[in-house]
This record gives structure tokens, sequence and C-alpha cells, in this order.
């Protein structure tokens, strides 16, 4: 079976196995892991920020972020296909008694324009605009990027409107790798910001929540009362360092392929897809007759699995256990079924 469905799929290498088992390990409640403490170190560094906090999700990560830049009954500006609006069972209402405010942008992204309009007026009877938060590279956008002259211009934008920014770069290695963009740039531009290495880079778990020094210590306890507190995540973090310094090279083919499939896509006479949107290692294409999920079912026969992203729509997802040959067998099966 070729698995498209997600890049959160792929299982540890042995040498990622081999990396867990060497790695030296404590309590990190009481901070006491030297792994993970090495580790979020080098991530703050790596990215410009003063401090970092492993996370056991993304959207734990995200959540914390949340809490530590709002109060009760503020609004955050978001893309309307966002991650933290669409895939995070509306705990930002649950845990931080705060509402997503959504803005129709083009594949998942905002912009100053979008950001200007949407900020609320001040009025007592109104919520009050407290934080923007951008996502990159976009899941449901189609793995869409902003570039940097993108970033600087909501930067400027959020800073002259007195807002904060949250980046959620649950894909951010894939951004970097297509725009080139320095990791220790975003630092300059997000307040606060979260990392994966469960996606693309493939470790098995684990997240980071990137900040100043003073919000990761409050984070540290927000992490705690959601039930984050963590004993001997040494072993997390070492298969997350492992994946950043080896399985960072990787997402260049996993790009590669994707574009690959996207032009047979887009030869496939009953599907339909914008291969301008085509930028990193997600595929978003629309089925012309039938359903989403015949289509799924389709295709899980004929042993190659994607997922339903809407009553037309398929997201595929290339990661770095899809091989060449995955890929000439996946467009075999789609020219198979769809031409």
């Amino acid at each position: 079976m070729i698995d498209l469905r997600s890049d959160t799929v792929t299982k540890p290498t042995k040498d990622m196995l081999h990396a867990m088992m060497q790695a030296p390990v404590g309590d990190d409640v009481f901070e006491e892991d030297p792994s993970v403490n090495a580790f979020q170190q080098k991530m703050a560094h790596m990215f410009g920020f003063q401090a970092a906090l492993f996370m056991p999700s993304g959207v734990m990560g995200n959540q914390v972020a949340l809490k530590l830049l709002t109060n009760p009954g503020d609004e955050v500006i978001i893309e309307k296909k966002g991650h933290v609006f669409n895939y995070e069972t509306t705990s930002a209402a649950l845990i931080s008694s705060i509402q997503l405010h959504s803005v129709q942008g083009s594949n998942g992204k905002l912009n100053g324009d979008l950001i200007r309009s949407a900020v609320r007026s001040g009025q007592d009877w109104e919520p009050l605009s407290k934080v923007v938060v951008i996502e990159n590279s976009t899941n449901k956008g189609g793995g869409a990027c902003y570039s940097k002259d993108e970033l600087s211009n909501i930067k400027e934008t959020v800073d002259g409107l007195g807002l904060s920014l949250h980046l959620d770069g649950a894909r951010i290695w894939n951004a970097i790798e297509t725009t080139g963009i320095a990791a220790d740039y975003f630092g300059s531009i997000a307040d606060t910001m979260t990392i994966s290495f469960s996606k693309g880079l493939g470790a098995p778990a684990g997240s980071m929540l990137l900040a100043s020094k003073e919000r990761i210590n409050e984070g540290r306890r927000i992490r705690k009362m959601l039930g984050g507190g963590m004993r001997q995540i040494g072993l997390l973090a070492a298969a997350a360092d492992y994946a950043v310094e080896h399985h960072r090279s990787f997402l260049k083919e996993d790009h590669h392929r994707a574009r690959v499939l996207a032009e047979t896509i887009s030869g496939c006479e009953r599907l339909s897809i914008n291969l301008d949107t085509v930028e990193t290692n997600i595929l978003i294409f629309d089925v012309l007759e039938g359903s989403a999920s015949e289509a799924v079912k389709l295709l899980k026969e004929k042993g190659v699995q994607v997922v339903p992203f809407g009553p037309k729509t398929l997201r595929a997802t290339f990661h770095f256990q899809v091989d060449d040959e995955d890929l000439h067998y996946a467009q075999e099966v789609f020219i198979e079924l769809f031409d």
C-alpha cells in the first residue's frame, strides 16, 4: 500500500531508533532531561528566539501560544483554511475563552490588507482583536508558502495595529526548503511560533513552541495544566533531533515527486488541479465525476491511499518513505482510474 494520506504516517528508521536508545534522559517535569534541554536550546537558536519548549503535539503548542497572547473575550484573526480554525476541535474557545475570526485569503494565506479589514473598531460591544495567526506552509491551502516580502508586510501590519503574531509552522521545514528563507528570520517576524518534527521530517512525535524566555516559562506552566508535563522525553527529542539533522535533505525529493504526480493528475480528464498552487509536498485536487469518498475507495482498492478534503476534493501528501517506484505506480493508478 502506497500511503499518501499524510506525511505523519512515516515509521522511525533504524538509525533514528538507535539515536533514541543512546539518548541520555531525565525527568523533564523537573527540567532534568539533558537531551530535550539541549534540543530546545538548539531550536530556539536556529529560529532566532530566546527559548523553546518541547510539546507532545502541534495542537498543544498552538493552544499554549494563544493562551499566552490573549485574555478571555479576545479575538484571533486567522485565514479561513487555517489549521487552528479547522482542525483543533474548538480548543481555543475551551482553553482560552477566545473567538476565532476567519478571513478568506488565498491558498490559506493572509496579507496586510485582509488583516486590517478584519480588525475590530474597539467598541465595547465588539470582541478585542488581539492576535493574528498565520500558517506556513498551509495545509488546507495546498502547501502554499509565504515569501519573505509577504511575511514582512504582515509583520509591519501587525505591529502597526498593536497586535501579536503567532506562526503555526507545522510544516515550516517544507516552507524553508521551497523559499530559501533562513530559519532565524522567523524569530524576527513572530511573537510565538510552533514547529513540528512528526510531519515531513518523520519523527514519531513532537512539536516545539518558540517564544521569549518569559513566555516559555509561563508556557511550561500552561503545558502542565493541559496535561502536557512529560518525563523522560529525551527519547523523543533525540528522534526529532535526528530528523532535523538527517531528513531535511529528503524534502526536496518529496516536493519533486509531488510536482510529478500533480502533472499526471492535471492530465487526467476526470480530475482537476491548479498546478500554480503546487509548491511543496501537498496536493489538493478535485474529482469531476462522483464524490471524493468514492474516489478514495477506488484508489485504495488499487493500493494507493489519499484522504478526502471536501465533498469532491482530495489530498495527497508526499513523505520520504514514498520512493520513485511508489510514485510511478501511483501515476499509473491515477491514469487508469481517472483518465
